[in-house]
């Protein structure tokens, strides 16, 4: 931030620590809006223009180039606009090589940003702005970009959004929309395939980094952002991409997607069996239609394969013939323990041998699941790199019976691969236990497949 109130630069320990870091660039924040001023730092108007004045030349006199982020500046402007419009003024005379404007509450709409911003470059032609925008009202990326259509010409924001409260403005949706949906220049003079081609690889990376789970419904480079579910849609995309889809999917590091669901057609059927199995299928073929109707028919009982296409595929892949039998669950049996463990027996069926083996678990499905792996692995060794990596219960609100069914969904990953599958029954531990047996069934079919 600026200097503390009354204080002298040179005696300021942030300031310092910045001189210290021995950095090029340095990027600071100071008030716009007078409620800030006055409520929160207790000081005149005139001090507050001392202290960014201050800060500001000090930086500079220490030979760094300086960002200034006008914190507040939006709702300053609203309530204020004169005194918010010399705030930044102050910071620009002072040697400030950026003024980013900031939405520090995340509230205003987009047409006030744009509106304000187009103010502040029709009063300060010269002036550099920039943009830094938080997301409270869902508009951090919406807002950057009228911020850019209305003279901005830097941007800033973190990869997915991530920040504090609602988030900030997500570069990830930000850069590639600024170049290949509005023509500016962004980042490297390179085309758009290389800059990027590895942006959901990036935005992977951050997510692991943070210990979160990636959002499949993250614009350009989420699971769905290409997932087509309709037939007509699937049908339609196959003959012109750009039908249903804005932009090329390989331009930022993505890949199509079909959805086979109760929504779905013969074609999206066929799409997902060429695009999973590598297999040209006729949309009117007998096995299409047979799967797919099989596939509506588990719907209404519940089941849903828009996020679980390794349950649709084992389906499509007993239809086509295609599917062999590696092994059978034939009995299980779980016990309540001491806390929350749990104990698990399942009896399995390997080629000709039965095999009996127990878990022990932080409950019954990882109970279960221990006891499973250790019937497999012995002669599938190969399920020793498969993780258990997330696992959903949902009660669906399509089905009406006096009974109510669980839903379960079970993720799975095998380095950068990722399904899931599903199960349904009215017995949670029930509908666990086919959702995860799908999931190592369709590990064991694909490298069938594969090999």
């Amino acid at each position: 931030s600026t200097r503390r109130k009354l204080a002298k630069p040179r005696d300021d320990e942030s300031l310092n620590a910045i001189v210290k870091a021995d950095v090029p660039v340095a990027v600071i924040f100071g008030k716009s809006w007078t409620l800030h001023v006055r409520e929160v730092l207790g000081v005149t108007w005139e001090e507050n223009l001392a202290m960014i004045t201050e800060s500001v030349e000090y930086l500079k006199e220490h030979g760094m180039e300086v960002i200034y982020d006008a914190e507040h500046f939006y709702q300053g402007y609203l309530e204020d606009p004169e005194r918010a419009l010399v705030s930044i003024e102050a910071a620009w005379r002072a040697g400030a090589r950026m003024i980013a404007l900031a939405d520090t509450n995340g509230g205003t709409p987009p047409h006030e940003v744009y509106r304000i911003t187009a103010e502040v470059r029709r009063r300060f032609p010269a002036m550099p702005l920039g943009a830094h925008m938080h997301n409270d009202i869902g508009c951090a990326v919406a807002n950057t970009l009228m911020a850019v259509a209305a003279g901005a010409r830097h941007v800033q924001g973190t990869i997915n959004g991530v920040g504090e409260r609602t988030g900030n403005a997500d570069l990830v949706a930000v850069l590639p929309t600024l170049e290949l949906k509005m023509g500016f220049r962004v980042l490297r003079d390179e085309p758009p395939p290389v800059k990027y081609g590895r942006l959901r690889e990036l935005s992977r990376l951050v997510y692991e980094a943070l210990g979160l789970q990636p959002n499949p419904y993250q614009p350009y480079v989420g699971e769905f952002a290409f997932a087509h579910k309709g037939g007509v849609h699937a049908d339609a995309v196959m003959k012109v991409p750009r039908a249903y889809e804005h932009v090329d999917p390989a331009l930022v590091g993505n890949r199509r997607v079909f959805v086979v669901s109760e929504v779905a057609g013969g074609a999206s059927v066929a799409l997902k069996a060429a695009e999973e199995l590598g297999i040209p299928l006729d949309k009117r073929s007998d096995a299409v239609k047979a799967a797919l109707e099989e596939i509506k028919r588990l719907e209404r009982e519940g089941y849903s394969f828009d996020l679980a296409p390794a349950s649709a595929m084992l389906i499509l892949m007993r239809h086509l013939g295609l599917y062999r039998e590696r092994f059978r669950l034939l009995e299980w049996r779980v016990v309540a323990g001491p806390d929350e463990k749990a104990y698990a027996v399942v009896k399995v069926r390997v080629g000709g041998e039965e095999r009996l083996e127990a878990g022990e678990g932080v409950g019954p499905v990882h109970a279960v699941d221990v006891a499973l792996r250790r019937a497999l692995t012995s002669s599938f060794p190969q399920l020793n790199a498969v993780v258990l990596s997330d696992y959903k219960v949902v009660l669906p609100t399509s089905v009406r019976s006096t009974e109510s069914v669980v839903r379960v969904t079970a993720e799975f990953k095998n380095g950068e691969k990722i399904w899931r599958a599903v199960g349904v029954s009215t017995n949670i531990v029930k509908a666990s236990i086919k959702a995860l047996v799908d999931g190592y069934d369709f590990a064991l079919q694909s490298l069938q497949l594969t090999s």
